[in-house]
């Protein structure tokens, strides 16, 4: 559910002030916990550091970000691999593949 038109998106107030003290292309990176802040056009071109529940993931905004959320940008969950036994037996055949030496070529 998105919020209402009357109270506007949910910019982080202390996130603003930080940006406004840096200058444009400042290659510092700004960390924060606000996930749930919108990224407004006064944020493009910095680097945030997203927390993601155990670190600060990098984010730089650009222009086609603008409108999201931050916490977007910064997965809280690590993906595993799909698949079991039968997966597992597939990667064990392309690391022999790859560990064997390449057939040599003749040039005629």
């Amino acid at each position: 559910m998105s919020r209402s038109l009357k109270k506007g998106p949910y910019v982080d107030a202390k996130l603003l002030k930080k940006v406004a003290k840096l200058k444009l292309g400042d290659k510092t990176i700004i960390k924060t916990w606000a996930r749930a802040c919108t990224i407004t056009p006064e944020m493009v071109g910095f680097t945030f550091g997203v927390h993601n529940g155990k670190d600060h993931i990098p984010v730089y905004v650009t222009e086609e970000m603008v409108g999201q959320k931050l916490g977007e940008f910064s997965p809280t969950r690590k993906f595993g691999k799909h698949g079991g036994k039968i997966q597992r037996e597939l990667d064990q055949q392309r690391a022999m593949a790859a560990q064997m030496p390449a057939p040599a070529v003749e040039k005629k």
